[in-house]
């Protein structure tokens, strides 16, 4: 038996069921089992989801909010990798994976909202769950693979005016909620390039 469409309309876990059924459909039993282990969490601005150095060990679906995935260098560079807004599912997924300390840091760049779960607990149910295994297949096609190659390409071949259209097609919406240091330090350039390259478009 799948899901009707509307069922969880109106509830905490709504955009949580739709943004899983927008890789791969699941069936209710599927569903009832997941959200057994999802908590909500609010995450003040300037807070932090996972800190450099400790152990990820859950996922986070971001209902409102904006996060930037970021590590520091040696010199103490803040080099951003990616932005995760509303909708999207968050970690630091090769740390996780590993059991290992992470490298980077999840901060909320604006009051947020996820839901978050066990990944051992989530694993788990993809054992039970051949939709949900799917899911998470499909994700990691989408977000580890084709997308980590896309942005290798692009770090590596394009200038910085390049990566900036590029940045603001990959990311619709979000010029207008980032201070400029953030997408400068995304872009790998500082304010000033930044301003001159908003300047000549």
């Amino acid at each position: 038996m799948k899901i009707p469409p509307l069922y969880f309309v109106n509830t905490r876990m709504d955009s949580f069921v739709k943004a899983l059924n927008s890789y791969a459909p699941l069936s209710a039993a599927c569903i009832a089992e997941l959200v057994k282990i999802v908590r909500n969490k609010t995450i003040p601005k300037h807070g932090f989801l996972l800190r450099e150095g400790s152990i990820p060990k859950t996922v986070a679906f971001i209902k409102k909010g904006l996060f930037s995935y970021y590590y520091t260098t040696e010199e103490g560079t803040i080099v951003i990798k990616k932005f995760f807004a509303e909708n999207s599912f968050v970690a630091s997924t090769s740390a996780m994976l590993q059991k290992q300390p992470g490298l980077f840091n999840i901060c909320a760049l604006e009051d947020a909202e996820v839901l978050e779960y066990d990944f051992s607990s989530f694993r788990q149910l993809t054992q039970r769950f051949p939709d949900l295994a799917m899911f998470y297949i499909k994700y990691m096609e989408k977000h580890w693979i084709v997308e980590k190659e896309v942005l290798e390409i692009t770090i590596k071949y394009q200038n910085a005016r390049e990566r900036y259209l590029n940045f603001m097609i990959r990311y619709p919406g979000l010029n207008e909620r980032l201070k400029q240091h953030h997408v400068a330090s995304y872009l790998g350039i500082t304010p000033t390039q930044l301003s001159r390259i908003r300047k000549e478009l």
